[in-house]
């Protein structure tokens, strides 16, 4: 998840010296050592050691839990978990190496979405799980399993689901004479905005020109994708054409939208305008609640999340965005204890509310939306208010798989680097930036 995770939410890391399988794979694999580590139930008496890469320190927050409850309901066969925080690029780059080669890998790692296609080339060197995911299918949101999958067989647990939404700033919106509730269609949005600008100091909303969040999602809640179920391109067709219009519109013909702020709603200039009430509304995913409360704290209270507006009557009110899946590695010392311990920390019930208690994430796992544990009090729902599950709950069937090549990532650097900067900053025309992007993915498909 590319600068995509809620941060702040775990104790500061210890720095260890880390041993075991892959312990020092990130030098082996041709790369430096890892910028932070820790040892996670390091008191564990005839423990086993696992090794895990990261490659952001917030998603410790749901391994440290499932150590201590491992260890507690195992206790003649403990678990120490070595864990290993690396650079984006770096941690993908050793992963990769590592495989390659044939030593060096860890025995679990995180693997980003956009990440993810490249390893699943041939014959995929990550361990199924499907013993462990197929009995719990009809307790989650299938589709983000299915991005992790190939021929059948789970590699990757999510997160999250990642449901996009609309983050509204209500006191803004009050200052308009917006009721959010009212905003039921994209044009309603729309007017909406006019509304806002017309009648307070701020925008209605930024797109980023840097990041393919806000674009990927709005396509995706129509049931459009990079590419088809086939693997063949289809970036240039004619829903994410009329989608980019759209996001060029809202910027350049209505002028209710600026550019993002350093380009990504992940930036510190983002944050800083935003928290300044610089926009009354954001477009992003439930996992970006821990975004508002780490750095834009002078929001507090203010917040509400609403669906996505919709495209048509009966159409998809959210999308499911960003994602990690997190795998066991082939070169595993102890695979099917890697795998269990794994599900426990990933799949069991209580690490999925570990994902939201601990990290802020919307559980994959929705039959514990209503656990009362969801329900207690905890810095989001102050933040925000006590009935997000209940939309959730409601959105539960209107998530749409992603079709994962491994040329997404291609279409990922694309989308990031020219087609949004070239159609909303450079104001071009949509079709043909985007088909001059399909084209150069086909080109590079067909090497």
């Amino acid at each position: 998840m590319k600068k995509w995770l809620v941060s702040a939410l775990v104790p500061s890391l210890l720095m260890a010296a880390c041993g075991g399988n892959g312990g020092d794979g990130g030098e082996e694999a041709g790369g430096e050592g890892p910028e932070e580590a820790e040892v996670i139930g390091e008191e564990a008496e005839d423990a086993t050691e696992l090794t895990l890469w990261l490659f952001g320190e917030q998603h410790l927050g749901v391994f440290e839990p499932a150590v201590e409850r491992w260890n507690e309901n195992n206790p003649d066969n403990q678990v120490t978990l070595n864990a290993e925080v690396y650079p984006f690029d770096q941690m993908h780059n050793n992963l990769r190496l590592a495989l390659q080669s044939g030593e060096g890998a860890p025995d679990i790692a995180d693997v980003e979405i956009s990440e993810f296609g490249p390893f699943m080339q041939g014959e995929p060197q990550f361990e199924s799980m499907n013993e462990y995911v197929e009995p719990i299918l009809d307790d989650v949101v299938e589709e983000r399993f299915e991005i992790y999958a190939k021929d059948g067989e789970y590699y990757g647990t999510p997160y999250h689901i990642g449901s996009t939404v609309v983050y509204y700033n209500t006191e803004i919106m009050d200052e308009a004479g917006v009721d959010i509730d009212s905003i039921e269609t994209w044009e309603d949005y729309v007017e909406a905005g006019e509304q806002v600008v017309e009648n307070t100091d701020s925008v209605m909303t930024t797109v980023e020109t840097a990041d393919q969040i806000n674009f990927w999602g709005l396509i995706s809640q129509q049931g459009s994708d990079y590419f088809d179920e086939n693997g063949d391109v289809i970036l240039d067709n004619e829903t994410n054409v009329s989608t980019l219009q759209f996001l060029s519109d809202l910027v350049n013909e209505y002028e209710i939208a600026d550019t993002t702020p350093g380009g990504e709603h992940h930036a510190e200039e983002y944050y800083g305008f935003m928290n300044d009430g610089g926009a009354a509304s954001v477009v992003m995913p439930m996992w970006y609640m821990g975004r508002f409360v780490d750095y834009m704290p002078d929001l507090k209270g203010k917040m509400e999340i609403r669906p996505l507006p919709l495209w048509e009557e009966g159409g998809n009110r959210t999308a499911g965005m960003g994602g990690t899946g997190t795998v066991v590695t082939n070169q595993a010392e102890d695979p099917e204890l890697a795998k269990e311990f794994m599900a426990e920390a990933k799949l069991s019930e209580e690490a999925n509310i570990d994902l939201w208690t601990e990290l802020g994430f919307d559980p994959p796992m929705h039959t514990v939306w209503g656990d009362e544990e969801m329900k207690e009090s905890n810095q989001y729902f102050d933040y925000f208010d006590d009935e997000i599950f209940d939309m959730l709950l409601e959105l539960n069937d209107e998530v749409e798989a992603l079709n994962i090549t491994p040329n997404v990532s291609d279409v990922s650097e694309q989308v990031g680097t020219n087609v949004l900067n070239g159609a909303i900053r450079q104001n071009e025309d949509p079709q043909q930036v985007l088909e001059q992007a399909a084209d150069d993915v086909r080109n590079s498909m067909s090497d």
